[in-house]
């Protein structure tokens, strides 16, 4: 009697299946044909058939996310990324003034679409497409504090489940550990690039959570570095620096930092000496660099 059950089961999944995946292939046709109308009925209907298809919840999300935006041009006297028109003077031709697009989310509309994906990670924890998609887009809005705790949340997520993910339609990732970690240097550097000494903090907690599971992670441990070094703190900096080396020797970045640190703390001796390692393991340009550097001691 059990066998019947199990093939109506499988066949009622494989429907499933099928059902979420021609209401996301419709969903993305409407959204390139920018059919806002038919999006929502899509989505309603989409909702009533399949309430908790994960498919559905990215859905919402990538819908609030396009509805919350605002294209915003302001006129500046320097360029911003590359989304920048020149304006120049009629008589001498060097610029004036910069036209910046940027964008402007409304935080209501966005706030929806959180509350979707949300509901997705909730059922749905070891997808990291819609982790990363809700971290995204917390940088996007420049809601920095919030963006962190995400963070540190699935690197501590990571090391519960062994690096177990998914991706998009529920596939396993190749080499799911280095993935993640190649993926959270990058969240790093959207901190980083905002210039904003004032969230070197956030930068140094999500590595320090890193280096909890991986202590001999050589990017993080720059990355708590470049905290210390940027706060021009170089003795604290240093500790970090030399752990990165003895986890990874030949590492130039790491070794500058080193030599950059001693030299800013007036150590002349152990500047000219990590100095001396770039030109040893460094390419020409780097060697060339490091040459000067000494010189200039």
């Amino acid at each position: 009697m059990l066998k019947p059950f199990a093939i109506t089961t499988a066949f009622l999944l494989a429907s499933f299946q099928l059902f979420s995946q021609d209401f996301a292939s419709q969903y993305k046709a409407l959204e390139s044909a920018k059919d806002t109308t038919g999006q929502v009925k899509l989505l309603t209907a989409w909702e009533a058939t399949s309430p908790k298809d994960p498919e559905l919840f990215i859905a919402y999300f990538n819908y609030y996310i396009k509805k919350s935006m605002t294209e915003v041009v302001s006129m500046d006297p320097s360029p911003k990324e590359n989304n920048t028109f020149v304006v120049t003077d009629t008589g001498s031709g060097k610029p004036v003034a910069y036209l910046n697009a940027s964008v402007k989310y409304n935080s209501e509309v966005l706030q929806k679409g959180f509350e979707y994906i949300n509901r997705g990670i909730a059922l749905y924890p070891t997808r990291l497409d819609m982790r990363f998609g809700n971290i995204y887009m917390l940088g996007q809005a420049e809601n920095y504090p919030e963006f962190t705790k995400e963070i540190i949340t699935i690197i501590d997520f990571d090391n519960k489940i062994n690096h177990e993910w998914l991706w998009k339609q529920g596939e396993p990732l190749d080499d799911p550990k280095d993935f993640f970690l190649g993926s959270l240097q990058d969240y790093i550097n959207t901190i980083y690039q905002t210039e904003d000494d004032s969230l070197l903090p956030l930068m140094r907690q999500i590595s320090e959570a890193v280096i909890r599971y991986y202590p001999d992670h050589v990017e993080s441990l720059s990355n708590i570095a470049i905290t210390y070094l940027i706060a021009e703190e170089y003795e604290k900096a240093l500790p970090f620096l030399l752990h990165a080396e003895r986890a990874s020797p030949q590492d130039i970045i790491v070794l500058n930092n080193i030599a950059e640190a001693y030299k800013r703390l007036g150590d002349k001796v152990n500047a000219k000496a990590y100095f001396e390692k770039i030109i040893r393991y460094g390419n020409k340009d780097e060697a060339r660099e490091a040459k000067q550097s000494i010189k200039s001691l």
